[in-house]
């Protein structure tokens, strides 16, 4: 037995070791590429590749979400980029920003994206600009290079039309203008109708970045290039909605099941309880009938008594220690009753006089009511 289990056991290890040689001649390594996704400043930076471009061609360059000229006051030479819906900052901050071009700055800004309110307000940067937007939607415009093959740009932008002389622009008055370069007393303002190639991934192609250098030309070198990527936050609702759903949605399932758990489950409709012959008061009035009839009325105009001794006890103690005619002037001193008529309705009614009776008891609900 031991020498079976023996050679089991060494014909057990040679199979392993002929799949282990088999595994090891035909594995074969085979390298592949894969693109991760963007993480810290790339992932909420669309300017940061940029950004890292011009400080390895020697131009200072800062990248922030706020434009907050009270902090950050560019120089007369300096260039910035301002992403986002122009509309957005307030007119003080847009006085101040033409203000600063008109010294000798360049100004880069795009138009709203698509789906947004398309007028211009009064006093907003835009209209101090002379720029109306185009209501509808032009073809996409084509980038050639020599030695690169053609690439699209301004594919869905909004399109804009001008009221004043540009010094360059790209468009036509029919179509609209997707780009424009203004003059501003000593500085320049560039209007684009899309600045995707600006992104981090549109640098990626050499069109794009010919067309990024020469936007970028008035004030290259010169001066600190300040990239606003953010110049209004979109709300918390579509941020959760567009980078959050990876938690809330697996949240929401469990949630889901928990009260589909929980729920309360009915079965099969039961029929409904048969409705008493009789209501209560009804019992209560036929019980007094039968005790009247019987000649116990004397029952019925002691339980009324008691009744109003018992709040007589709580509303007036002393009234209620005495007895006899002391007890009815009190009560009548409280009521307002005569006291006769106190002390007949506190004594037992005579039997079968049904009279009597109701004359006692509707005395004592008075007096009840009185107290």
């Amino acid at each position: 037995m031991s020498r079976l289990r023996l050679a089991l056991t060494a014909l057990g290890l040679l199979c392993l070791a002929m799949l282990a040689a088999w595994w090891h001649h035909n594995y074969q390594r085979v390298p592949q590429v894969r693109q991760l996704p963007p993480g810290g400043e790339a992932a909420y930076n669309p300017l940061y590749a940029l950004k890292l471009a011009l400080r390895a061609d020697g131009v200072e360059a800062e990248s922030r979400q706020r434009l907050d000229l009270a902090v950050h006051r560019p120089g007369p030479r300096d260039t910035v980029v301002l992403l986002g819906d122009p509309r957005s900052l307030s007119r003080t901050d847009a006085e101040a920003l033409l203000q600063w071009v008109e010294g000798g700055g360049h100004l880069l800004l795009t138009t709203p994206r698509l789906g947004r309110d398309r007028s211009v307000r009064e006093g907003d940067l835009l209209q101090q600009l002379g720029l109306s937007l185009q209501p509808g939607y032009g073809s996409c415009e084509q980038l050639q290079l020599p030695g690169q093959p053609r690439r699209a740009a301004f594919c869905g932008g909004t399109r804009f039309v001008l009221r004043v002389d540009p010094v360059l622009s790209w468009g036509d008055v029919q179509a609209g203008f997707v780009h424009a370069r203004l003059a501003r007393g000593k500085g320049l303002v560039d209007v684009l109708a899309q600045a995707d190639f600006l992104h981090n991934d549109g640098l990626r192609e050499v069109p794009h970045l010919a067309l990024a250098r020469q936007l970028l030309a008035p004030n290259y070198g010169l001066g600190r290039m300040h990239l606003v990527y953010a110049a209004d936050m979109p709300p918390l609702w579509r941020l959760l909605l567009e980078r959050a759903w990876m938690a809330w949605l697996p949240l929401l399932l469990a949630l889901s099941a928990w009260l589909w758990m929980r729920v309360q489950r009915f079965g099969p409709a039961l029929p409904a309880p048969p409705q008493a012959r009789r209501s209560l008061l009804e019992h209560v009035q036929a019980s007094g009938e039968h005790l009247r009839r019987h000649g116990l009325s004397a029952l019925l105009h002691a339980a009324m008594r008691d009744a109003f001794l018992a709040r007589l006890r709580r509303r007036d103690p002393l009234a209620a220690a005495l007895s006899g005619v002391a007890q009815a002037e009190a009560i009548a001193a409280r009521t307002g009753l005569p006291a006769p008529e106190i002390e007949h309705a506190l004594r037992s009614p005579r039997p079968r006089d049904a009279g009597d009776f109701r004359l006692r008891v509707a005395r004592l609900v008075e007096m009840r009511k009185r107290l």
